[in-house]
């Protein structure tokens, strides 16, 4: 078991052998010709039979490549799954996991969640008959009574985006499945596979968004999804092929090699995370921190019970108004302004007018994303850089002659 700072004390000690696994699974010389101790691109996009209908493992790139067969192997370790698909992007692998229902079925999906996921349901699911309810689920008994006769799939996100709320997955789990069939999707792209497991607690579904911390380096769109469900896997591999959202194989090629740091990333993730929200919360120019590694998250002695650290996405509210809000973000030089997450480089955004805007201002102001709240994805910079580049920049926003009210 790997030992953590101090600081960090009261969360669990991260999964035995992860750093191993993320450098040596599914990456064996052995299976190449070359034995090629780093799995080579291949970008072939067919392959020769040896008879009509008889090939030896790939026939068509879209049905199957070796450098993403590389790819979902190691991501299956990772996540303790039987399974893993590799799809273009976060959002196909949404697109292809609600193609598992039909017409009439419900998808029960936590109220706060990535803009792009709400878009999604909303605005393009539902036109195809499928019956999208938006609940708190973390609040377990709210979601035990939106489940209904035609729910048939339940959509957590924990940490959420950008609220930073935390689901109970166990809880949701046991609630879920005493009611029948009904598939229990996790987005984890916040916490990546170091830091949470949700197959272990009972979810039926594990999707990333990969381009952002398991890639972590800023240069590939891709999604993934891990399940130990056979007949699931069947069903989402079928899916995979017919709909076609399939990664490129340099992309498959670049994640597996994002893979083999993403043990020491989200360490210092979680340092940087951390050193920046206590920071915050001490500084008079901030009204409000949310970040699951400090004591007053409401929901802290769950994410010790249920993870084993933080990574570096830390939200917080700024004193004074929305011109407050644009200069702090205007004024950071180390931070970039810029959407997404989870790369090396540190990011700031301001979700109302980003990567929330197309949520409806009504639903905005019920999850607390106002003009003031403020994404912060804390990247590996040095420490004491990042902690002075938000000090100028909160001093820029509000000077030291002006009012903090």
């Amino acid at each position: 078991m790997q030992k953590k700072d101090a600081s960090f004390d009261g969360f669990l000690p991260c999964f035995q052998h992860f750093a191993t696994q993320a450098i040596h699974a599914g990456q064996d010389p052995d299976q190449w010709t070359s034995r090629a101790v780093v799995p080579p691109i291949s970008l072939s996009t067919t392959f020769k039979q040896g008879a009509p209908g008889q090939h030896s493992g790939f026939d068509y790139s879209r049905s199957g490549n070796p450098t993403r067969n590389c790819l979902e192997k190691a991501v299956a370790t990772l996540d303790g799954a039987k399974y893993c698909l590799a799809f273009a992007s976060g959002t196909s692998a949404i697109l292809t996991i609600a193609h598992l229902l039909k017409a009439g079925d419900q998808i029960i999906c936590m109220d706060d969640v990535f803009g792009g996921t709400i878009v999604y349901f909303r605005q393009i699911a539902s036109q195809f008959g499928l019956k999208i309810s938006f609940v708190d689920c973390s609040k377990t008994k709210l979601l035990e009574a939106a489940i209904t006769p035609e729910t048939k799939l339940v959509w957590l996100e924990t940490p959420t985006n950008p609220s930073l709320k935390m689901m109970d997955i166990e809880a949701c789990a046991h609630i879920v499945h005493k009611h029948g069939d009904i598939i229990l999707v996790v987005d984890n792209t916040f916490m990546s596979p170091y830091f949470q497991r949700p197959l272990a607690l009972g979810a039926d579904i594990c999707m990333y968004s990969a381009t952002k911390y398991m890639n972590g380096h800023s240069d590939v769109l891709l999604g993934l999804v891990s399940v130990n469900s056979e007949s699931l896997h069947d069903r989402l591999r079928f899916l995979q092929n017919s709909l076609g959202a399939v990664p490129s194989p340099f992309d498959c090629y670049l994640c597996n090699r994002g893979l083999k740091t993403l043990h020491v990333r989200m360490e210092k993730h979680f340092q940087n995370g951390m050193a920046v929200a206590r920071f915050l919360e001490s500084n008079p120019r901030v009204e409000k921190v949310i970040y699951p590694g400090l004591p007053s998250h409401p929901q802290h002695e769950l994410g010790k019970r249920q993870c084993s650290g933080c990574t570096g996405m830390v939200t917080f509210y700024i004193k004074g108004t929305l011109q407050h809000a644009e200069t702090f973000l205007k004024n950071l030089n180390l931070f970039t302004l810029a959407n997404s997450l989870g790369g090396c480089e540190s990011l700031a955004e301001l979700p109302t007018v980003m990567t929330h805007s197309s949520v409806p201002k009504k639903d905005r102001d019920l999850l607390g994303i106002t003009d003031t709240m403020i994404r912060l994805s804390v990247g590996l910079e040095d420490e004491k850089d990042l902690l002075e580049d938000l000090d100028q920049a909160l001093k820029a926003a509000h000077p030291p002659r002006g009012s903090l009210k």
